[in-house]
């Protein structure tokens, strides 16, 4: 009876179905209000273990850079105001989460050179929620477990010789057959939906390009090489370069209409506090 059961869920779970805004199919199985309490919570938790920027300079240049991002976002992936943190670290990094929440890295901000690549950054990262990709994300791990119980089940009711290698394959071929590509193509979507975010938003599109072409050199500079594409969530920096080339004339149609905000990058990004 355990096996149908199981069967029976994951094809419920399977008719919810939607589509992105690009036109990819998404299978989401958790309500937004949840996606935000997740976020919210998250953002707390960050909040109370990393250290919060109190540079005056840098976290004007990324309030003002954010909230010009955010204006442009549709309401109904987030009502009221989006709460935007720097968090004094050295990681290149920043991301956004369900429920308006913005972190941003001060390590990113050596790596972006002006208004216009942080608008790059943020805007991807927002791209991330306006897409729903956390709940994508959520709903192929819960469908993941579901599928590795109903092939415990199965092989548990034929009796398999090695069944630790047939699970070991199966496990294999989820992470790279179905989690990875998923990790890529948010990665890609992303992208085209933050070139166009942020040419709505006053931003110069073609920074995007020049963003990842910094990336692409810090990678060469660093002492551990970046992971071969086919095996990282991410598309390699080559890929995503002529990714967002291919859609510059689009997003520049977009940045001709739009206001063009004055955010100034501070000349000194302070040294995470020891």
């Amino acid at each position: 009876m355990k096996l149908p059961l199981i069967m029976l869920s994951a094809l419920i779970a399977l008719t919810a179905c939607t589509s992105s805004s690009t036109g990819r199919k998404q299978v989401m199985l958790f309500s937004e209000s949840e996606l935000d309490k997740m976020g919210a919570a998250s953002f707390e938790d960050m909040k109370k273990n990393t250290p919060i920027s109190t540079d005056k300079a840098t976290n004007d240049f990324v309030q003002c850079v954010a909230k010009s991002i955010t204006k442009n976002v549709d309401k109904s992936v987030h009502q009221g105001d989006w709460e935007v943190i720097v968090f004094d670290s050295s990681q290149v990094n920043a991301f956004a989460l369900p429920g308006g929440k913005i972190g941003v890295y001060t390590g990113i901000l050596n790596v972006t050179e002006n208004q216009d690549q942080l608008g790059a950054i943020i805007g991807h990262e927002v791209g991330h929620v306006i897409e729903h990709h956390s709940n994508e994300r959520l709903s192929a791990n819960k469908l993941q477990n579901m599928g590795m119980a109903a092939a415990t089940a199965a092989v548990g009711l034929t009796d398999v010789e090695n069944k630790g290698l047939w699970m070991a394959g199966l496990g294999l071929g989820l992470q790279y057959g179905v989690i990875m590509p998923y990790g890529r193509s948010h990665e890609s979507e992303a992208d085209i939906v933050g070139q166009d975010l942020m040419a709505r938003s006053g931003f110069e599109p073609s920074a995007s390009i020049k963003l990842w072409q910094n990336m692409a050199k810090l990678s060469e500079g660093s002492s551990q090489a970046a992971p071969a594409e086919f095996m990282s969530t991410h598309p390699s920096n080559q890929t995503r370069i002529k990714q967002l080339t291919k859609h510059l004339p689009s997003s520049m149609t977009l940045y001709k209409s739009s206001n063009r905000p004055s955010c100034v990058k501070p000349k000194v990004i302070l040294a995470p506090k020891k």
